[in-house]
């Protein structure tokens, strides 16, 4: 059977050397995950730093490498093309798979580099010329597809509120840790909260802001912004060094706390039902639900459930395979004409529309 044949533009961390973090569940890069999959093929490398493209064909074992992307598809004529480069590249490099006929590509996160960019590329997508995948892992990982279902299913009851954090030790501007990883904490939301999985409902679904209290541009230690799909009038006071933004997202209350500063990294959602509640995050699952209160007398409190796998060697006993479906994706989305990728380009750029929105009501705020 003739295998895929696979191709790299970055070859990094994502692309790559992230694949030797011996904590992380694998595979966990572009190049992990071809490796991984038997029915592909990795055909070729690029990358303009010469010492990673050595490195990279020490670690895997690839001979086809390359300093321009444009040689690379000419040469190797990849069916998928995984696009690892800065956000700044992505749609020069998805430009150029079109013009190479390339079928599908998996472009990483952020979609782009801005709001303009991101929309061109979901464009592209959306032309039916080209099937771009972007790479928001949780879509795939199977603790974030059983709260999906568990709140399609109404097992907790009715989903009112979603809060979440994302905390970085990196001493920068919290829009680009809102950029940067905040692009997977809301497209979870957007995952989350829509009945299906397609881009469609997410048009209507996506965060919303309505205020920010805080500057997103500038601020480095604290800043948290609340979203939500009901045009809630309440004012609230946050401290000085803390920033909240306020919006909407399927009728649901949103807030999301963003902050710098720290020694820990923090990705977490916390969701409310109306019988039960659910966190997860990195390294974080735990559900609970409604039962007779230990510690009153006519009332009921939250109860940790324990969480068993659905099948034997599924999650949690088993490994999440995030990155694992996403390649299975794409190669469905190579085999089958009609198909829509579960994380489509769409996806991403309706992430980075979000963002844009709260950076900039954050500015104006400021200013």
């Amino acid at each position: 059977m003739k295998k895929v044949r696979n191709a790299i533009v970055g070859l990094g961390r994502i692309g790559s050397t992230l694949e030797e973090d011996r904590l992380r569940e694998k595979p966990c890069t572009h190049a992990g995950v071809i490796a991984s999959n038997p029915s592909c093929l990795l055909v070729g490398g690029c990358d303009i730093d010469r010492e990673k493209r050595h490195s990279f064909s020490k670690q895997w074992k690839c001979t086809a490498l390359f300093s321009s992307a444009d040689e690379m598809l000419k040469r190797t004529r990849p069916d998928i093309f995984h696009i690892a480069t800065p956000p700044e590249t992505h749609l020069e490099m998805v430009e150029k798979a079109l013009r190479w006929h390339v079928k599908v590509v998996i472009c990483e996160k952020p979609l782009a580099h801005n709001r303009q960019h991101a929309y061109r590329i979901a464009r592209i997508h959306a032309s039916g010329s080209i099937k771009i995948l972007a790479n928001h892992e949780r879509r795939y990982s199977e603790d974030y597809r059983r709260v999906k279902r568990i709140t399609q299913d109404r097992r907790y009851g009715k989903l009112r509120t979603i809060t979440g954090k994302l905390i970085l030790e990196q001493q920068e501007p919290l829009a680009s840790v809102l950029w940067n990883d905040g692009t997977h904490l809301i497209d979870a939301i957007h995952f989350l909260v829509s009945e299906r999985d397609h881009a469609g409902d997410v048009f209507s679904n996506r965060v919303r802001t309505v205020a920010v209290h805080g500057n997103l541009s500038t601020g480095r230690k604290n800043c948290s912004f609340f979203s939500r799909t009901t045009d809630l009038k309440e004012d609230l006071s946050i401290g000085k060094k803390t920033c909240y933004i306020f919006g909407r997202a399927a009728k649901i209350p949103v807030a999301i706390e963003v902050g710098g500063g720290r020694d820990h990294f923090l990705f977490e959602l916390d969701l409310g039902f109306s019988r039960g509640r659910v966190r997860i995050g990195n390294g974080l699952y735990e559900e609970y639900e409604s039962a007779a209160s230990p510690f009153y007398e006519h009332m009921r409190s939250l109860k940790l459930v324990e969480v068993l796998p659905e099948q034997p060697g599924m999650w949690p006993e088993g490994p999440t395979g995030y990155f694992t479906k996403m390649l299975e994706d794409a190669l469905l989305c190579l085999k089958e004409k009609g198909r829509n990728p579960v994380s489509s380009s769409v996806h991403g750029y309706l992430a980075i529309a979000s963002i844009d929105e709260a950076v900039r009501r954050s500015s104006a705020h400021s200013g």
